[in-house]
This record gives C-alpha cells, sequence and structure tokens, in this order.
C-alpha cells in the first residue's frame, strides 16, 4: 500500500531503522493496519525526516549510524513531546533503561513479531493523542464582549473601537454571570454563591463590587449597564 495514498488526517509513524528487511516489514504492517509509515535509515535522516513531517509517533532503534538512536530521542525530547517507541536487542538493557529515564514512551525488544508492535503503536497513540480542546467563543451581549478564555472583557463604542476593561477578578466574575443571561434578574445571594465561592461575604459586599464595575463602565462610555432591581437585585440591561 502506498503510504502517501492514506488521509492526511491518519497517524504517521516514523520508522527509524538501518537495517532495510526490519524496517521494510515494519513499514508494511503499519500500512496494512491503516497508518501511514515513513523510514529513516540513520539518525541524522530521522532527525531531517522529523523537522519536516512532524509525526505522530516515532518508531527509534537505539544503535543507528551516523547519530546514536539515544542522541536523536534526546534531540526530539528536546523540541516537543511526540511519542516514542525505542527498538532495542535484547542485551541491551541499560539502553533501554536510560531511554525510558530520556523520555522514551515504550520499548520493543528484537525480535519481535511485527504485530505486537503494531499493537504498540496503536496503544502509545491512544495514551498519548491530546484530544481537542474546543474553545469557547467571545460573548458579545449589546457594547460589551467577554471573553473567558482570555479573562479579557471590550466595551464597544458608537464608533466602533474596543476598549479594554481593567477589571478585578470578582468584577469580571460579576459580568460574565451578568451577561451570560441579560435581562436576568440575579439575587444578591446567588451573585456571591457563584461569583465569590470562596468568600463568606455578606451580600452588601456585592453592592461595593456592582459600583466599582459600573464606574469602569461608565469611565468607558457605558453608563446605566447595570440595572439595580429594588428588593432583588441586578440585572444586565445593554439595550433599549
Amino acid at each position: 500500500m502506498n503510504s502517501f495514498a492514506q488521509p492526511a488526517a491518519t497517524p504517521l509513524v516514523l520508522v527509524v531503522e538501518d537495517e532495510p528487511s526490519i524496517a521494510s516489514i515494519l513499514n508494511a504492517y503499519l500500512e496494512r493496519d491503516g497508518l501511514r509509515a515513513r523510514v529513516a535509515q540513520d539518525g541524522e535522516q530521522a532527525l531531517q525526516l522529523f523537522r519536516q513531517l512532524r509525526p505522530d509517533l516515532v518508531l527509534l532503534d537505539i544503535h543507528l549510524p551516523k547519530v546514536d538512536g539515544v542522541d536523536v530521542l534526546r534531540e526530539i525530547r528536546n523540541e516537543g513531546q511526540a511519542p516514542v517507541i525505542m527498538v532495542t536487542a535484547l542485551a541491551d538493557d541499560v539502553d533501554k533503561l536510560l531511554a525510558l529515564r530520556m523520555g522514551a514512551d515504550d520499548y520493543v525488544v528484537k525480535p519481535f513479531n511485527p504485530p505486537e508492535v503494531v499493537a504498540r503503536v496503536r496503544a502509545v497513540l491512544r495514551r498519548t493523542k491530546t484530544p481537542a480542546v474546543a474553545v469557547a467563543a467571545p460573548l458579545r451581549v449589546g457594547p460589551i464582549e467577554i471573553d473567558k478564555e482570555a479573562h479579557s472583557a471590550l466595551i464597544y463604542g458608537d464608533d466602533g473601537l474596543a476598549i479594554p476593561l481593567s477589571l478585578t477578578l470578582t468584577e469580571f466574575r460579576l459580568l460574565a454571570c451578568l451577561a451570560a443571561q441579560p435581562r436576568r434578574c440575579f439575587s444578591r445571594a446567588y451573585l456571591i454563591e457563584n461569583c465569590l465561592p470562596e468568600s463568606d461575604a455578606l451580600e452588601r459586599v456585592i453592592d461595593s463590587h456592582l459600583s466599582k464595575l459600573r464606574r469602569k463602565l461608565q469611565l468607558a462610555g457605558q453608563d446605566g449597564l447595570i440595572e439595580t432591581v429594588r428588593g432583588i437585585g441586578y440585572r444586565l440591561w445593554p439595550w433599549d
């Protein structure tokens, strides 16, 4: 099977092996299992291909021409956390231990069973695969934009220019809470529980924080965004 025929999303394994017959067998079994594979025949070529291709996993022999496998592993670890499985001869216990101390994810011993190597590759890929983290889009309510990921708040003026708000942690939490459900009235007790969870503050402390938040919104050209609902609490009313 031609490795370039695989979809780009298919994991790419860089096989670093100076014995052509072993490299060919590993390449064939990996591709048979639905993975993409490229082969490097020495440590120097391995580093070149690693930097060029950024493989999902490196299957790395310890004893290599030009640049030793342990040195290749050291360079890979200096540049990132790509998973590495070391391949070693049965007598190389010292090399195995050294490689694992340097950050190899697993090792296999020659002579090996190719299907077992593929199974090890799959297991390491599953273990080290970092799931994509969904990044929440900034929340835009009227002239206010809140980015929880960046922990920032902006006020947009009539000219479309954004003014950053310099808020304390509590002020940011309060604004984010009010903006999440604009026009909903929040009680002081609710705001304390959700915006000052680590505090045993009295309800009047919320009044002080919101007073300071209102002042900062006013200085940014947006007065009257936070309304007091007498006897109940507060709400954000960002537009008419």
